[in-house]
């Protein structure tokens, strides 16, 4: 995750933003859009940016309008990755942040979660995210999985999901190149026990789902079509 192409167009973070709030859940400060009386979860886990950047929450809303009970946790504990911080650059700073401390911080999530009557749990992965959200997949902890341009995703990763599992890719990714997001679906297409769907965005780069120009139509459109994939997703397999 040295390259530049991760960090590019980092979002202006705004604590207020969405429609929601953010409450204590599991142990972490979460940003929660929807009714709690919902029986349908779904768990969004951030890029480096963290659960303060505003298109990830519009999107959180936009899952919550659907109605899911929708959670977006500070995995990041306040701490997201920022350029200005000029003597950390992005490898010492993911070593703050392993993706195992997060997937362990994912289970009081989910059991917090299940406390208030949810019955099914489907998470979606951001780039960072994603990792966790494969981890969860692998132990059954949630019902259904979505990644979106992952981070550090191997191949055996995907051999062990257990699962539904949506793989949205980039077209321009050196983070998570196609090559090696059509490793995955060559995996999951030996794995019949397990559904899965697979779609490479063509003309998007790394990030395009929740950092994407507003004033660029096409990657609006990019955007809103994996969004779409998305929630169709948990639709079919969060119930």
């Amino acid at each position: 995750m040295s390259g530049p192409q991760c960090c590019s167009n980092p979002p202006t973070l705004d604590p207020s933003a969405g429609s929601g709030h953010v409450e204590q859940l599991g142990g972490l400060p979460t940003y929660v859009s929807g009714s709690s009386d919902s029986k349908l979860a779904i768990i969004l886990l951030s890029d480096i940016f963290g659960h303060e950047a505003p298109k990830l929450r519009k999107l959180a809303d936009k899952v919550a309008a659907a109605g899911f009970y929708v959670v977006v946790p500070d995995f990041l504990h306040g701490d997201p990755f920022s350029f200005k911080n000029a003597d950390r650059p992005l490898p010492v700073w993911i070593k703050d942040h392993g993706t195992d401390k997060g997937f362990e911080e994912a289970k009081p999530v989910i059991e917090a979660v299940k406390s208030k009557g949810v019955s099914a749990v489907g998470a979606a992965g951001f780039c960072w995210g994603a990792k966790v959200v494969v981890q969860l997949a692998k132990y059954e902890l949630i019902q259904a999985a979505v990644i979106l341009h992952p981070y550090i995703v191997t191949v055996d990763d995907i051999k062990a999901v257990k699962v539904p599992i949506a793989v949205l890719g980039a077209e321009i990714d050196e983070m998570a190149p196609p090559e090696l997001l059509k490793q995955f679906e060559q995996v999951l297409s030996t794995k019949p026990e397990v559904d899965s769907y697979f779609k490479i965005f063509p003309k998007v780069t790394h990030g395009w789902t929740t950092r994407y120009d507003d004033e660029d139509d096409g990657a609006v459109k990019s955007a809103e079509e994996a969004h779409q994939d998305l929630l169709q997703w948990f639709v079919k397999y969060v119930k």
